[in-house]
């Protein structure tokens, strides 16, 4: 026999919701994950009236799903949001070009204008080269940072107030796990939140934060969307695919079947105390609505402090400018910053701190000056803020180092160098 929908009664149901494990036909499904991203954006007050709001798309699943959806619920509720999409080309031959051609139809099918910034113009390197020159044991380091980077850069260049991401339940639980194997105390006290980064450049909403990453395949089957469906070449070496299987372990076990969903609302229970880089401590994931209030008050010119707009994780160290490029950071210079600064000198480990015995030790030029950075280096580019890397910062000696291993290497040293666009962050005032 047949079973019927457990909602409507009336239709045949088309599939057994992974979260709740009702029997659902089609529409009813539709509705219901509809209902729940809506309760998500309401109750943690994620968009307000009027915000431009920057959706980030890859052209996956996740990313795709949620810019139908929100053109969606933004009709139906009156959200009263300027959206718009968001790419960027990290420069992965055979990936990127194919997803980035399904986020160009999706501009045509939703209407929604579409901005691209790739890594060779913002930095001077596209993933692939980089790859080349650090091998795929820390690839995913520099991709990370320097996407977080040029997506605020972007949401900068088109005015937007707000990024909206595609990260799912899934992937709040992964990062909850990956923080706790790192000890990475800062990260934790806030991780779980739906709403980050109003310290930062700009906030950063997550509306699928308690939405299955099965429940959005599902959707995006039965709505037929346009989607890419192929992963990364370089995610096998991501560290984040071990605290994936590990989750996807418990929840096929009897043991823990709400693996992804115990690890969020146990984040946002916690208590984290930082150390003495951190102040006395503080809440844990804390609330979002609270989070949402604080990040409003502050770009008012309110009152909000930066724990509260933090989503909780106070004692974090109050944003600066950074000194070369002018990115938002909680140190001097930014993280992206430095790993340029490594990638120029031909010393790429020197960003992510493998690198023994001082910057122009002869163990940092055996360990990294090679390819493309040597090369650079070799060539005495010495321009302040070389790709907004401050390559010429490195001094003399990585210089050196770096010259000295490209000759080792067999003299490449000899084609000029490839010097990066300077590209100057601005956090107000600009223009679309």
């Amino acid at each position: 026999m047949v079973a019927l929908c457990s909602t409507c009664n009336k239709e045949r149901a088309a599939l057994k919701r992974p979260k709740t494990l009702e029997q659902l036909c089609r529409p009813c499904f539709f509705r219901a994950l509809e209902d729940e991203v809506h309760a998500t954006i309401t109750s943690c007050r994620l968009f307000r009236a009027g915000e431009r709001v920057a959706v980030a798309a890859s052209g996956g699943k996740d990313s795709t799903v949620l810019a139908h959806m929100l053109t969606l619920l933004n009709a139906r509720h009156g959200y009263g949001l300027d959206l718009l999409l968001l790419s960027i080309d990290e420069g992965i031959a055979g990936y990127r070009d194919d997803s980035l051609a399904t986020v160009k139809r999706n501009e045509e099918t939703y209407g929604i204008p579409l901005t691209v910034l790739s890594y060779r113009d913002l930095y001077g390197w596209s993933m692939d080269e980089i790859v080349r020159e650090i091998g795929t044991r820390n690839n995913c380091t520099f991709c990370g940072v320097f996407r977080r980077q040029a997506l605020d850069r972007g949401a900068s260049l088109v005015g937007a107030d707000k990024i909206a991401t595609g990260h799912n339940a899934d992937d709040v639980a992964e990062t909850v796990l990956l923080n706790i194997l790192r000890g990475d105390a800062p990260r934790l006290a806030r991780c779980a939140s739906a709403f980050t980064g109003a310290g930062g450049p700009l906030p950063r909403v997550k509306p699928f934060k308690w939405t299955y990453e099965k429940e959005i395949v599902l959707y995006a089957h039965f709505k037929r969307l346009d989607y890419f469906s192929t992963e990364c070449v370089y995610a096998p070496y991501a560290a984040r695919g071990f605290a994936r299987d590990l989750i996807k372990d418990l929840e096929a076990s009897a043991a823990r079947p709400s693996a992804i969903m115990d690890l969020i609302h146990s984040a946002e229970s916690w208590t984290v105390c930082l150390g003495d880089g951190g102040g006395d401590g503080g809440g844990g994931g804390g609330s979002d609505a609270a989070a949402s209030d604080g990040a409003a008050a502050a770009a008012a010119g309110g009152n909000g402090s930066a724990a509260a707009a933090g989503g909780g994780g106070g004692g974090a160290r109050r944003p600066r400018s950074c000194t070369r490029c002018g990115y938002l950071t909680s140190q001097p210079v930014c993280k992206a910053c430095l790993l340029l600064e490594g990638l120029n000198s031909g010393l790429p480990r020197l960003g992510i701190g493998k690198v023994k015995g001082g910057r122009g030790s002869a163990a940092a030029a055996a360990g990294g000056g090679r390819g493309r950075g040597a090369e650079r280096a070799a060539a005495g580019c010495g321009a302040q803020g070389c790709g907004g890397g401050g390559c010429g910062e490195v001094g003399a000696a990585a210089a050196a180092a770096g010259a000295a291993a490209a000759a080792e290497a067999g003299g490449r040293a000899g084609r000029p160098p490839r010097r990066a666009a300077v590209i100057e962050f601005e956090s107000e005032g600009a223009t679309r």
